[in-house]
């Protein structure tokens, strides 16, 4: 199975999933430069488009796949064994955490999965820009502890299954995944680089028997009808404002099921603005919920619930979004 979404097809991607630069197609005198692979998913096996764009794509967990070098440069690792350790007070510092958000009784393998992840994150943010956090101790906090935050709520409401929206290197969806732990994961971000990244922490990890990942639009996705009104959970970390994230998550939701949206604490005009979000897709109910620490002052949960089914014709195509925003 693959999803592809490709808004402008006229203009060819690089293997990274990036688009060239306007201008660098078709100048008079000068050769275009030559069409490269565009990767449609990535998942835990190899996968084929049903339209039959992208070809067949070896995904994590598939034995002739191997982590790609980006822009020329060396292989990146594709196990955590060959990143480097994090040092002692950063360790140090995770156990910690987990202990103060109370979740200071996981598993050591899922302790040992947070911090490779991490340490897989740093590695590869070297040469792909997936965090401006350099510093390990801030990741922790900034990171792995900020999505561990949702994970009571998640538990008291018996999510076992999880869609994870704009995932880039894997936050909040991969640590919840791990801690939940989720009977399956499916991790989306539309960035062929980052999808690249997240399948390999996904294989790297050992989780590609639960743990998906699809680089693909959410439009897409919500067309679909194996995910379409599927999932009981929706997650979504610096994704959108809330009005739009609302019409993207509720296509893919259960009725009665969850978004749980990071923002920031000033959101009283994006609460306004979602009222009308909820009320066409589906309907539901919006909670503000806060964050203790040590997870990022200024950070809070927002949990809408579904109440009922989405109509047909939604979410909008991104140019409908923009003609008639909330």
């Amino acid at each position: 199975m693959s999803w592809t979404d490709d808004p402008c097809p006229h203009r060819p991607r690089t293997n990274d999933g990036d688009r060239f630069p306007r201008g660098a197609q078709g100048k008079p005198g000068r050769e275009p430069r030559p069409q490269r692979e565009t990767v449609g998913v990535m998942l835990a096996g190899a996968s084929r488009s049903p339209a039959g764009g992208g070809g067949v794509v070896a995904g994590a967990g598939h034995s002739s796949w191997r982590a790609p070098a980006l822009h020329d440069r060396a292989l990146l690792p594709a196990d955590p064994s060959q990143c480097p350790p994090l040092q002692p007070d950063v360790q140090a510092a995770l156990a910690d955490g987990l202990a103060a958000i109370g979740l200071g009784d996981l598993p050591t393998p899922a302790v040992t999965a947070l911090a490779d992840h991490l340490r897989l994150l740093l590695a590869w943010t070297a040469a792909v820009n997936l965090t401006a956090i350099r510093d390990p101790r801030a990741a922790v906090v900034a990171h792995v502890l900020d999505a561990l935050a949702a994970l009571p709520l998640l538990r008291h409401n018996g999510v076992r299954e999880l869609l994870d929206l704009g995932s880039g290197g894997g936050y909040p969806g991969l640590p919840l995944a791990i801690a939940l732990p989720a009977e399956r994961a499916l991790l989306v971000d539309s960035i062929g680089k980052k999808a690249r990244f997240l399948s390999t922490a996904v294989a790297g990890l050992g989780l590609a028997d639960r743990v998906e990942v699809a680089a693909v639009r959410a439009e897409s996705l919500a067309a679909d009808p194996r995910h379409r009104g599927r999932w009981p959970a929706v997650t979504a970390r610096a994704v959108a404002a809330l009005p739009e994230l609302v019409e993207l998550a509720f296509p893919l939701l259960a009725p009665g099921g969850l978004l749980v949206a990071w923002k920031g604490t000033e959101i009283r005009e994006e609460r306004v603005r979602a009222v009308p979000a909820l009320a066409a897709v589906g309907g539901g109910t919006l909670e503000v919920v806060a964050m203790a620490p040590p997870a990022p002052a200024g950070h809070v949960l927002v949990v809408c619930r579904k109440a009922g089914p989405t109509p047909a014709g939604w979410p909008r195509t991104p140019a409908e979004r923009a003609r008639r925003p909330w």
